[in-house]
């Protein structure tokens, strides 16, 4: 097994068509290039490929002129860029080379929202669709194995997460060694990058900070107390964390009942395996405290990736009353509730809340856990 077969793959395809760009976002090493690849071998067309790490494509794109591009493509129609938020204003370079080279395709992909999703979005207004690449989804990993090996994979994948090499590594301590290089040497320099931010012992007790209180509101006065700064540093740094796809913000959901909770939020990591390098504990799972935790945030980004993947368009929320009464997770969609809570014990019943029957007797209400699961993520 040397390739999993990814869901958006075949998106990507489907949206590959003449002056557009499709623009693949996602965190590095998370199987962009790979991915490339694949669709590189499925269209079968003469193509250009450019890697906006490499300052040779820097120079190569950098007089903006029709004459310039059409000179670098020649009688090739196909251009891939692969990190393209390493290059300046790729924006408009992109919107130039759509709107003025007949029948140019384009893909591009980024690691990163900071640069590349901003520098592309009002240039490439009705002229780009954007998909997002995760670490493997359970959905992906489902089409190489049966449910047998799924359940036995669950521990390990509570602990190390889903990123794509990790698959392909057969020790623990070569899964460890990775995660910590994952966490140190790419996704903290994404953000370290980003407008010369130095404080980097910061950035990383924030991350910890999130890592401990999973599936807890956080206040982001008093974590900025904590880390003797300001409040809107500590807002900067949640929305660049969340824009490298480190960490997900989901917000309080109300109806303006009385006693709702809607002014904090909670944060959640896109990977288990990153969440536990951040904080440096990759204990077997039935010797941790935080197995529910991990449960919690295992499924709602797998959950994430579900809707991602299938284009639903459902708003996601946690629900809390200052009486703490609580639900994990509720999805909007056409006016409609789903509220779902997540148990990674077995024994017991979930229990509908009475604030919340009473003030959503409409909704529906389901228990999540490890009989059911794989229902609400696949």
């Amino acid at each position: 097994m040397d390739y999993i077969h990814r869901t958006v793959e075949e998106k990507v395809i489907d949206y590959l068509r003449p002056n557009k760009a499709v623009i693949i976002l996602g965190a590095r090493r998370v199987g962009k290039t790979k991915l490339l690849k694949r669709i590189i071998d499925r269209v079968d067309e003469p193509y250009v490929f450019l890697n906006g790490d490499d300052q040779e494509t820097h120079f190569l794109l950098a007089l903006q002129s029709k004459t310039n591009y059409e000179r670098l493509l020649g009688n090739k129609r196909f251009l891939i860029i692969d990190e393209a938020q390493e290059i300046p204003s790729i924006g408009s370079k992109l919107k130039l080379m759509v709107d003025t080279i007949d029948n140019l395709k384009i893909i591009a992909t980024g690691s990163s929202a900071l640069d590349l999703n901003e520098n592309v979005r009002e240039p490439l207004v009705g002229r780009k669709m954007t998909f997002h690449l995760y670490p493997f989804s359970q959905k992906e990993l489902s089409g190489e194995e049966d449910y047998i090996k799924t359940s036995q994979q669950l521990s390990n994948r509570l602990v190390f997460g889903t990123y794509p090499e990790l698959e392909f590594l057969k020790t623990n301590n070569e899964k460890i060694q990775y995660l910590k290089e994952q966490v140190n040497s790419y996704l903290l320099k994404d953000v370290l990058a980003y407008e010369g931010i130095q404080k980097r012992e910061k950035i990383v007790s924030l991350l910890r900070i999130i890592a401990y209180r999973i599936g807890s509101e956080i206040s982001v006065e008093s974590i900025g107390n904590e880390l003797g700064i300001s409040k809107n540093t500590v807002d900067k740094y949640l929305d660049l964390l969340s824009k490298v796809f480190i960490i997900h913000r989901v917000g309080g959901f109300s109806r303006n009942l009385d006693n709702e909770i809607t002014k904090k939020a909670k944060w959640y990591f896109y990977d288990n395996g990153i969440r536990n390098a951040v904080i440096s504990n990759f204990n077997a799972l039935e010797l941790r405290e935080d197995q529910g935790q991990l449960w919690e945030n295992y499924l709602i980004y797998e959950r994430l990736k579900k809707q991602e993947y299938e284009m639903d368009y459902t708003l996601n929320y946690f629900w809390r009353t200052h009486n703490r009464q609580e639900i994990d997770w509720i999805e909007e969609k056409d006016g409609k509730l789903n509220a779902y809570e997540f148990k990674w014990a077995l024994q017991g019943k979930g229990k509908v809340p009475s604030a919340w029957s009473k003030g959503y007797s409409e909704a529906t209400f389901n228990l999540i856990d490890r009989i059911n699961y794989m229902d609400f993520i696949i």
